[in-house]
């Protein structure tokens, strides 16, 4: 006789990748899947995304669990800034803070609206130890809300400045590790346009941002190598790698900087250097103290 397998169908969906205790609901809610569990390519290309960057955050977690002591009230901290709709949030929360005995997301949005939608899923799920503020990045390290130490600071996509809000943010509160996925950097590049005529008469390595589409490209890339030396210059360990899976977007980048407590000068030396190379020096003072 056929076995009916209608049951373990219905809890599983087809062709769906899930780990040991994954939650079908949250994955619902997110809209990855629909009511019935069905999954489209759309869907799967976000929750593959999601995914890829979550195996960074779990062996980071992991790392940091094993040093954490057991006394610890608080356990592990991790503030998600520029969360939207705390997909990765929640993510990160379903498939590693669920099993811990103890530990915090925080998840940093200014859109009210996201906010209450956040806590009122969290509060469906009984995801008690997500706590979501509704500031802004360079708000929330005042806020009475977050504890004075954080372990780990994620800002995915966060745009142009709010990702050195959250670089700030984590040297505040003496984070253990930042996972950034920078975009839109803009500043950088509009400080370039604003002396173009200048640095043209002046050095010519202006000649890699004459052109305002190659202004952006070196806006971009000069302002995560400038992230990486002030992080390197402030005791932290940089590595920088590509994500795979965001066919969809150039933002792709994605630095990783793990606290070393072993400062580099030459860091700091380099990234006042190349400020003063490319005329940034005053424009980014408070940018890079």
């Amino acid at each position: 006789m056929k076995k009916n397998n209608t049951k373990s169908d219905s809890a599983k969906p087809l062709d769906l990748d899930l780990r040991p205790g994954q939650s079908i609901e949250l994955l619902k809610e997110l809209h990855i899947l629909t009511r019935e569990g069905k999954l489209n390519q759309d869907s799967r290309r976000k929750l593959k995304q999601v995914l890829h960057l979550f195996q960074f955050i779990e062996k980071i977690l992991k790392e940091l669990a094993e040093e954490t002591s057991a006394s610890d009230a608080l356990g592990l901290t991790l503030a998600d800034h520029g969360a939207g709709k705390s997909y990765l949030g929640f993510i990160v929360y379903d498939l590693f803070f669920k099993a811990l005995p103890q530990g915090h997301i925080y998840g940093i949005e200014t859109r009210a609206e996201l906010v209450e939608a956040s806590r009122a899923l969290a509060q469906r799920l009984d995801f008690k130890r997500m706590v979501f503020l509704n500031t802004s990045v360079a708000e929330s390290s005042q806020s009475d809300l977050m504890p004075a130490q954080i372990d780990v600071v994620t800002a995915l996509h966060a745009c142009d400045t709010a990702t050195d809000d959250a670089i700030a943010f984590g040297l505040l509160k003496k984070a253990r590790a930042m996972v950034l996925v920078p975009c839109c950097q803009a500043e950088v590049a509009s400080k370039l346009r604003q002396n173009k005529a200048l640095n043209l008469s002046r050095t010519p390595l202006a000649e890699l941002w004459r052109h305002p589409l190659h202004t952006r490209e070196i806006g971009s890339q000069l302002t995560n190598v400038l992230r990486c030396l002030y992080l390197e210059s402030k005791g932290y360990t940089v590595t920088v790698t590509e994500l795979v899976g965001w066919e969809h977007s150039m933002k792709n980048e994605l630095i990783l900087a793990r606290y070393s407590g072993r400062p580099k000068p030459d860091a700091a030396q380099r990234l006042q250097s190349l400020l003063t190379e490319f005329g940034l020096t005053e424009s980014l003072a408070s940018r890079y103290p």
